[in-house]
């Protein structure tokens, strides 16, 4: 593996500019691209794409990968599709924006950039995946102007593509597959995320620093929780399915001997099911590996057991997303937990030892100056060690607040949504954003 630093580039802790690995020489020669942003405040390595990766690998394709930072040359993408003269190839899309409505930044018109690059140097089809562009499946394709995109699960679907492909087109579709001309086939889930492969570290982790880096972690998918604003459905589906305790703790483990300590567990609801929460709890406890993790926390259904077992396996701080302090606007956001539950439940990973985040998103339907100084003293109230307060919904394609935002006419017919779009309350627009911003006694803001 050849790594190049930019002078841009942190000492450490910083995802490199260009990590490039060649896999075994097979079949069809496959290019993943992974394209760093800057729509969080943690370094975000791609887990998903390295996944799909390793399903190519599993399939008997050869692949090459190479992740770049937000600021590169486009000069190192060059270098590689001359060096190894890809088939195909595959870019991730992970985020669209930063779902900032004060100073919205729109993500994709750099991803242009990148793909204008792959077509100056190559002919061969560029495919799009990711949790981004499963949300806008045809109108990100249209923007960007690639040739294929997989909506959902790449596992499955881009391997099955890579043989169509390699057989001339002549086979039925792959699943999940979206063409620029608006035609695309059905998706497909997983029942068990366990016949799908985890990624080798000497893929996407093999770089100077990763292992002071926090690994994210994916132990299951989908949500049926519909919260009004949430695009998880349109990633992920609503069934949720897991990977078994003894597969994902068996990956962490071979991990942890290579020196990687620190996780981050991506899954949108931690805690749901409990009983596969306090299971994969236990395979942890029993592994013995001294790791340090981090979780989401849906704050229902939650006991003091699970808490325990989180902290004695190696949980040191969850995010919890109650998004407002006022019942009525947990009842407004679709939200199936109350105040008081929230409450408890925080006070149970405190007790524990566990540091607890919070989020407040104001300004949904039926906000109001009540709700929202309701919801200030409530997080507050909450002794946090870190509150994230956000002002304005993004509005997402096929979700209940995107009807809402048409009745109100917010957005129109003909909106794709693709370009930031967001709901706040109208009364609020003005006063919202000062309040928020002159809050004072919160805890610090992550």
């Amino acid at each position: 593996m050849r790594v190049k630093k930019s002078s841009r580039e942190k000492e450490k802790g910083e995802y490199p500019t260009a990590i490039r690995r060649n896999w075994r020489r097979s079949r069809v020669r496959t290019l993943l691209i992974s394209k760093a942003d800057d729509a969080g405040t943690l370094t975000t390595l791609p887990l998903g794409l390295a996944c799909v990766g390793a399903a190519a690998e599993k399939a008997g394709h050869d692949v090459d990968f190479i992740a770049i930072g937000s600021q590169s040359n486009s000069d190192e993408i060059r270098q590689e599709i001359e060096r190894f003269s890809p088939d195909v190839i595959g870019i991730g899309v992970r985020n669209i924006d930063d779902q900032d409505m004060q100073c919205p930044h729109f993500l994709l018109a750099s991803m242009k950039d990148v793909i204008a690059t792959c077509r100056a140097a190559s002919r061969s089809p560029i495919v799009l995946g990711g949790a981004g562009y499963s949300i806008f499946p045809d109108s990100a394709l249209t923007y960007l102007g690639a040739d294929i995109g997989i909506r959902g699960e790449g596992e499955e679907a881009f391997p099955a593509l890579l043989s169509w492909l390699e057989h001339g087109r002549q086979l039925p579709q792959p699943p999940a597959t979206y063409f620029p001309d608006g035609s695309h086939t059905p998706r497909t889930f997983a029942p068990s995320l366990d016949i799908f492969p985890l990624p080798e570290p000497r893929l996407w982790l093999d770089f100077p620093g990763s292992t002071e880096l926090r690994i994210p972690v994916q132990s299951r998918r989908g949500c049926p929780l519909d919260c009004i604003y949430c695009s998880t459905r349109a990633i992920e589906g609503r069934p949720v399915r897991w990977r078994s305790p003894e597969s994902l703790v068996g990956w962490l483990a071979a991990l942890r001997q290579r020196g990687f300590r620190n996780f981050h567990f991506v899954d949108n609801t931690f805690n749901l099911p409990l009983s596969y929460a306090k299971a994969l709890c236990r395979k942890l406890i029993e592994a013995d590996l001294g790791l340090d993790w981090w979780a989401i926390i849906y704050p229902k259904w939650v006991d003091m057991e699970l808490a325990e077992l989180m902290a004695r396996a190696g949980c040191t701080q969850i995010s919890l997303g109650f998004e407002s302090g006022s019942d009525e606007m947990m009842l407004q956001l679709n939200k199936r937990f109350t105040g008081a539950e929230v409450r408890t439940i925080s006070d149970a990973f405190a007790t524990v030892g566990i540091k607890r985040e919070g989020f407040l998103l104001l300004g949904g339907p039926g906000e109001t100056k009540e709700t929202v100084e309701e919801s200030l003293e409530y997080g507050d109230s909450l002794q946090l060690d870190g509150l994230k307060i956000t002002v304005g919904l993004r509005i997402y394609p096929n979700t209940p607040l995107a009807c809402i935002a048409l009745t109100e006419g917010i957005i129109s017919p003909t909106d794709n949504l693709l370009l930031p779009s967001f709901y706040i309350t109208p009364s609020l627009r003005e006063w919202l954003p000062e309040r928020v911003a002159s809050s004072e006694d919160l805890p610090p803001q992550v």
